[in-house]
C-alpha cells in the first residue's frame, strides 16, 4: 500500500466521491457551502431562483413542461431549440415561406396546453425558438395567448441576424476563423451568437415571455439571473457561475441521466426528469429535478454534461464573459429526494469585443439510402450491394454527362464500420446498408435516388425495405464561422409587436487581444506505480461526446479520483488520435489533430478532435455525423500495466 500513500501524499482525496450533508433548509436556500452544524442565519435568507430547462433541442419531448410546470416550483422556464444543424433545417424552412423559420414544437406542444397554467403560476418563459424568424415566432404566440384570453407581455429579440452585411464582408475579405477559407460567394443565413444582457433587459421592462433567434445556449439562463440578481458587467465569476448553469441544465435531459454511460443505473426513461438549478445571488447553484419523476442527479451525470461540447475548458469563450471552468468541483448532496448536486468554483475574464458569427452557404446536394438486408453473409450482401448501386450510378452519370459525386459514404451498420480498424470479425446475419452521396447537381442525385429500390430485385437476396422511402435530396448548407465586432451589431427589444427600445450594452468590460491558441502540451505523470492489471476505459471513467461544426469533443471523467493520474498518463493526445485515425481527415502526414485539455476540478480530460466529422452536420455523409457514439467508442480503450486501483477504494 506504500505507492497508494505515495499518490495521496499531500492531499487529502476520499475514499468515495465526495458527498455533502445539509440540513433541509440549507439545501432549499442553497448554503451548500456549509456542513449542517455550521448554518449561518445569513445562509438561510439569501434569494434563489429556480429556472428549469424543459427543451434541449428541437423536437425534444412535450412531456417536460407538465412534469417541471406542476412539480418544480419555478421561477422561469425554459426551452433551448437550436444548434448549427437547426439553424441550416430553419433557413431553408423559412427560405420556402416568410412565416415559417422558428420552431413550432415550442408554440404549439409546449406552450399552448399549458398556457393559462404557466400564467397562473407566474413563470416566466425565456426561449430561443425564435430561430430565424422571432417576429413570427412571436406573432404565433400572440394568437396562443389571444384564443387563451390572457394579458401576457411577449418581447422579442433581435439583431442577430446579419446576412444584409454579407457583401461587405466578403468586400472585406472576412475569412472563416478555424479553416482560413475565403468568405463564400452566395450566403443562406448569417447570425451572431448574441449574450444574455438583452434577454436580462427584456425581463427588467416585464416580459412574460422572451423570444430570441440566436444566442449562446446557456444566455437563456443567465439572462434571468442577471435580472434577478443585478450582476454587473464587470463581475464575471458571477457571471460565469450564471453561464455554468446554463450549459449544465441547456441540454435538458442530458445531465439527468440522459445518454449517461452507466445507462442501465438510470430508472424510468419514459419519465426522465428535467432538470432545475437553483441559484443564489452569490453565484452557488444546486442541480435538481422535478419529485417523482425518473432519471439521475449524480456527479457522473452532471460531470459529463459540464465536459459536453466544450474546447479549451480554461477559455471558454461567451459573449458575456470568458470563463475558466478547469477548476469546477461538483459534489453529491446526500438524502435529497430526486438526487441533488452542488457546483461551484467556476471563474471568469472579461468577453472578447466581437461576437461569434455563424454563415451558412449551399453547398451542392445529399441524398442517403438505408436498406435493412438479412440472411447469411449480411455484411458482405450490404457492401457489394453499395457497391452495385455506386457503379450503375455512375455509368448513368457518363452517358447523361454528369460529374462523378463529390463524396461517398459507404458503411454497412452492423459491421462496426464506424469503429475503423478497431471493429471486432463476426458473423452478422442483419446489417443496414448506410449509402450516402453528395453532388453539385440536384438531378443527378435524383437519378441516385431512383436506383435505390432496383436493387430489391435485381441484387443481393435478403434487401427488406428502404427506411423512408426513395431518398430524399437536400441541400447541403455548411458553416462558415467568424467573428465580427460587437459595437456594429444593433439589436432591437420588441414588447407585443411593437418596437420598445434599441437595446445599447457597454463594451468597456471586453477585450480586444486574442487568447494564446498555443496547444497545451500534456502532462504525463511521472513515477506512478506500475501493474500487471489491465482495465477498459470504462470500468475507470465515464465519457461524453459532442460536435462544434466539423470538430468533435470527448470528455474523460475519471470515476474516482485515484485513477485520474493513470488517465492522464494513459489517455494523451497522440493515443487518442491514433485510436479515431479513421475519423479524422488530415491535409499532410504530420499535422495533429487532437488535443487534450484538463479539467483537475472534476478529474477529467477534454480532447478535442479536428476534422473529424466529415463536415460536420448536414454537410457530414456519416451515420454519426455530430460525434455522438465517440465517447461510447472509446469506452473499450485497454488501460494497461496499472495497480490494482478498485481494491483501494473498496
Amino acid at each position: 500500500m506504500a505507492w497508494a500513500l505515495f499518490l495521496l501524499k499531500g492531499r487529502c482525496v476520499p475514499s468515495k466521491r465526495p458527498s455533502i450533508h445539509l440540513c433541509r433548509s440549507c439545501i432549499q436556500q442553497l448554503s451548500s457551502t456549509t456542513r449542517e452544524q455550521d448554518c449561518p442565519p445569513s445562509a438561510q435568507k439569501l434569494p434563489s431562483v429556480r429556472i428549469g430547462c424543459a427543451s434541449g433541442f428541437w423536437g425534444d419531448t412535450a412531456a417536460s413542461v407538465p412534469q417541471l410546470l406542476y412539480g418544480g416550483k419555478l421561477d422561469f422556464l425554459v426551452f433551448d431549440y437550436l444548434s448549427e444543424i437547426t439553424m441550416s433545417l430553419l433557413t431553408a424552412a423559412k427560405a420556402k415561406s416568410p412565416n415559417l423559420g422558428y420552431a413550432p414544437d415550442f408554440v404549439y406542444s409546449a406552450m399552448a396546453p399549458y398556457i393559462k397554467d404557466i400564467h397562473k403560476a407566474g413563470v416566466r418563459v425565456v426561449s430561443n425558438a425564435g430561430g430565424t424568424n422571432p417576429m413570427a415566432c412571436a406573432a404565433a404566440l400572440h394568437d396562443v395567448v389571444k384564443k387563451a384570453k390572457l394579458d401576457l407581455k411577449i418581447a422579442v429579440v433581435t439583431g442577430d441576424d446579419l446576412i444584409k452585411q454579407s457583401d461587405a464582408l466578403k468586400n472585406a475579405g472576412t475569412v472563416d476563423m478555424e479553416l482560413g477559407k475565403p468568405f463564400p460567394e452566395k450566403i443562406h443565413s448569417m447570425n451572431a451568437y448574441l449574450g444574455a444582457r438583452p434577454i436580462s433587459r427584456a425581463l427588467d421592462l416585464g416580459a412574460d415571455i422572451v423570444v430570441t433567434g440566436r444566442c449562446v445556449d446557456s444566455s437563456i439562463v443567465l439572462g434571468p439571473l442577471i435580472h434577478s440578481f443585478g450582476w454587473k458587467r464587470n463581475e464575471f465569476d458571477l457571471l460565469a457561475s450564471g453561464s455554468l448553469a446554463g450549459h449544465l441544465i441547456e441540454c435538458g435531459a442530458q445531465c439527468t441521466g440522459g445518454i449517461f454511460t452507466d445507462w442501465h443505473m438510470v430508472p424510468d426513461w419514459h419519465n426522465i426528469g428535467f432538470p432545475i438549478v437553483q441559484c443564489t445571488a452569490d453565484g452557488n447553484f444546486s442541480i435538481s429535478k422535478p419529485p417523482q419523476t425518473g432519471g439521475l442527479i449524480s456527479f457522473g451525470t452532471v460531470a459529463e454534461q459540464l465536459v459536453y461540447e466544450i474546447g479549451d475548458p480554461k477559455n471558454y469563450h461567451l459573449p458575456d464573459v470568458s470563463c475558466d471552468f478547469s477548476h469546477v468541483s461538483i459534489s453529491e448532496i446526500q438524502d435529497a429526494e430526486g438526487g441533488l448536486v452542488s457546483v461551484q468554483g467556476a471563474k471568469g475574464q472579461a468577453p472578447s469585443s466581437s461576437y461569434k458569427v455563424c454563415a451558412t452557404y449551399l453547398d451542392g446536394f445529399r441524398a442517403t439510402a438505408v436498406c435493412p438486408v438479412g440472411g447469411p453473409n449480411a455484411v458482405e450482401k450490404g457492401r457489394r450491394t453499395a457497391e452495385s448501386i455506386l457503379r450503375r450510378t455512375r455509368d448513368m452519370f457518363t452517358h447523361l454527362g454528369y460529374d462523378d459525386f463529390s463524396a461517398v459514404n459507404v458503411q454497412i451498420i452492423g459491421a462496426e464500420d464506424t469503429y475503423g480498424p478497431h471493429a471486432k470479425d463476426k458473423l452478422a446475419r442483419e446489417a443496414v446498408i448506410w449509402l450516402a452521396v453528395h453532388h453539385r447537381e440536384k438531378k443527378a442525385l435524383e437519378i441516385f435516388a431512383r436506383e435505390i429500390a432496383p436493387a430489391g430485385t435485381g441484387m443481393a437476396p435478403g434487401l427488406t425495405a428502404i427506411v423512408g422511402g426513395r431518398p430524399r435530396v437536400s441541400p447541403v448548407l455548411k458553416p462558415f464561422f467568424f467573428l465580427y465586432p460587437k459595437k456594429n451589431v444593433k439589436i432591437d427589444i420588441y414588447m407585443n409587436e411593437a418596437h420598445i427600445e434599441q437595446f445599447v450594452d457597454d463594451h468597456s468590460f471586453t477585450v480586444d487581444e486574442s487568447v494564446d491558441s498555443t496547444p497545451p502540451v500534456d502532462e504525463v505523470p511521472k513515477d506512478l506505480p506500475s501493474g500487471s492489471y489491465v482495465y477498459r476505459l470504462e470500468e475507470l471513467a465515464y465519457t461524453r461526446s459532442g460536435d462544434k461544426g466539423n470538430n468533435a469533443n470527448i470528455g474523460v471523467v475519471a470515476r474516482h479520483p485515484l485513477y485520474y493520474p493513470y488517465l492522464k498518463r494513459a489517455l494523451t493526445a497522440q493515443v487518442v488520435e491514433e485510436y479515431f485515425q479513421h475519423t479524422l481527415e488530415k491535409e499532410n502526414i504530420d499535422e495533429q489533430l487532437v488535443t487534450r485539455y484538463e479539467l483537475p476540478g472534476i478529474y477529467a480530460l477534454n480532447f478535442v478532435l479536428k476534422n473529424s466529422l466529415g463536415g460536420g452536420g448536414i454537410a457530414s455523409l456519416r451515420s454519426d455525423p455530430q460525434g455522438k457514439a465517440f465517447g461510447q467508442m472509446l469506452l473499450d480503450l485497454e488501460i494497461k500495466n496499472v495497480p490494482d486501483l478498485k481494491s483501494l477504494i473498496e
